[in-house]
């Protein structure tokens, strides 16, 4: 966990920046010693993003699972996407 003062931000913007590019980590931002916002590249933010959507869609397709949804096996889903892909 990276942790810079508010101060560093406001002064040194550059260096937080390219060290959040280098380490694609967030870095916690304090106020006065407490925890005020996080930043983060815009790469890290976006691939945070997608990786939260494609959760959502699982979570989404698990609970249609369990409250009775049809579900396809590995092999007939499989077809369905080659089928898709025009490769049958």
């Amino acid at each position: 966990m990276i942790i810079k003062a508010s101060a560093t931000l406001r002064n040194d913007y550059a260096s937080i920046s390219d060290l959040a590019k280098k380490t694609r980590e967030p870095i916690y931002i304090t106020k006065n010693g407490e925890g005020d916002g996080v930043f983060m590249s815009i790469d890290a933010f976006e691939k945070r993003e997608q990786a939260l959507e494609l959760r959502a869609k699982i979570m989404q397709a698990e609970e249609e699972r369990l409250s009775g949804a049809k579900t396809k096996s590995i092999s007939e889903a499989r077809k369905e996407l080659r089928k898709r892909a025009g490769t049958i």
